[in-house]
């Protein structure tokens, strides 16, 4: 009864971590998130294609994007230094459908990829520009907080993977809104413009271009992690309920079958299937079975009280029970300690230990979890959880007239 249990309990749990494990690996597959931000451009919301160099401030640079349908961000500048302040750059600003700048939450990306071609070798800078609620104007740029770093670039394509938390706001944007420097932080959640531009290390009046493909968003979702906890924990909450009720079920059952199975012993039956020819063989069979709740009880006692040898009393009890006498001693006690168990509810584990012949409690707990596989206690609970064994008969509760004549 009980090893069907097992066996099933242990299908189950295999069954349960599997299942785990492939929802492990769905989760977090899942959790790691990657978007690419470049698509052919088009009319109406999205991501546009923008330019913008120092001609705003009377330079002369120049900048423009050949293909705007491109599926990727390619433009051509030309740097001067007519203008204080030389610079030429290309990106990509948010619109909605009405035209009108809007704002992408990039709270979840950590980190953004491409693959950045340019001729001759460069230096350059990529940007951001995110709203700041108390500083930004609505499609003024220049309000918007900027964070932006480095990159380097060849014509055979250089893989840039720049984290998003620490790029850095340049000084004179503090100035410009009059800001103090300390200011630094800024925040992913109202995205509207990124750019990629020129440096201070980029050549001038000289024909150039920059290339920038696979440009991608990475970050996690960690909805899916936690998910992926709740998810273990219930299904491991939900084996662990069964577990218990099942083994609980299983365990009683096994109980009530071995309470049965072991009924003859308690009866005494052994003696009353048939009378025995055999003097010594009744003699001693009567004597264990009557004197088996004396605690100094052992195998010189029973030699010394039928006059059989120690030889004759292990053939007896081998041939007519299979057991030696320590055994036969131990499942008549044990038996017997079931019984008064579930039937008993008023006497203490100790008292019953006692009345059956055991005066070591700690003992008696061993010998009966090896019998039963669970202790005094819990065979009582699930006891009285179940219906009541009948107790043997007073008639089977003596020896039959056969047996004790024979």
């Amino acid at each position: 009864m009980m090893q069907k249990f097992y066996k099933q309990a242990l299908l189950a749990l295999i069954g349960l971590v599997i299942a785990d494990a492939l929802l492990a690996f769905f989760l977090i597959y899942q959790s790691y998130l990657s978007v690419p931000l470049l698509a052919a451009q088009g009319a109406g919301a999205g991501w546009q294609y923008m330019t913008n160099t120092d001609q705003v401030m009377g330079g002369t640079s120049s900048a423009r994007i050949p293909d705007p349908q491109r599926a990727q961000l390619r433009f051509d500048f030309k740097l001067t230094n007519a203008g204080q302040y030389p610079f030429a750059s290309a990106g990509m600003i948010l619109r909605d459908a009405r035209g009108e700048v809007a704002q992408a939450n990039w709270a979840r990306y950590s980190e953004i990829s491409f693959l950045a071609k340019c001729a001759p070798s460069n230096s350059m800078i990529f940007g951001i520009s995110t709203f700041d609620d108390n500083i930004s104007k609505a499609g003024d740029f220049i309000t918007y907080r900027s964070p932006g770093t480095y990159f380097s670039c060849n014509a055979r394509g250089v893989p840039v993977s720049l984290d998003l938390s620490r790029l850095t706001i340049p000084d004179w944007w503090f100035y410009s809104v009059k800001l103090d420097l300390s200011h630094q932080g800024y925040e992913l959640n109202k995205v509207s413009k990124l750019m990629f531009g020129t440096s201070s290390q980029s050549p001038m009046h000289v024909d150039s271009y920059l290339d920038i493909s696979e440009l991608t968003l990475h970050g996690r979702d960690y909805r899916y992690i936690a998910a992926l906890v709740a998810s273990v924990l219930a299904s491991w909450l939900a084996f662990a309920l069964w577990f218990f009720r099942a083994h609980a079920q299983a365990l009683t059952s096994s109980l009530d079958s071995k309470m049965k199975e072991d009924l003859p012993l308690v009866a005494y039956r052994e003696l009353t299937l048939e009378p025995y020819k055999d003097k010594e063989k009744a003699s001693v069979l009567r004597y264990i079975a009557t004197n088996y709740t004396n605690p100094d009880l052992d195998l010189e006692c029973v030699v010394s009280a039928t006059g059989t040898n120690r030889n004759k009393v292990n053939e007896v009890l081998k041939t007519e029970l299979g057991m030696t006498f320590t055994s036969y001693l131990n499942k008549l006690r044990l038996t017997q300690a079931a019984r008064l168990l579930s039937e008993k509810s008023t006497a203490t584990v100790s008292e019953i230990a006692y009345s059956v012949g055991y005066s070591n409690v700690s003992y008696f707990n061993k010998l009966f979890k090896e019998e039963y596989g669970c202790t005094p206690k819990s065979f009582r609970l699930l006891a009285s959880q179940q219906a009541p064994v009948n107790p043997p008969s007073q008639a089977e509760n003596q020896p039959s007239q056969g047996a004790e004549t024979a």
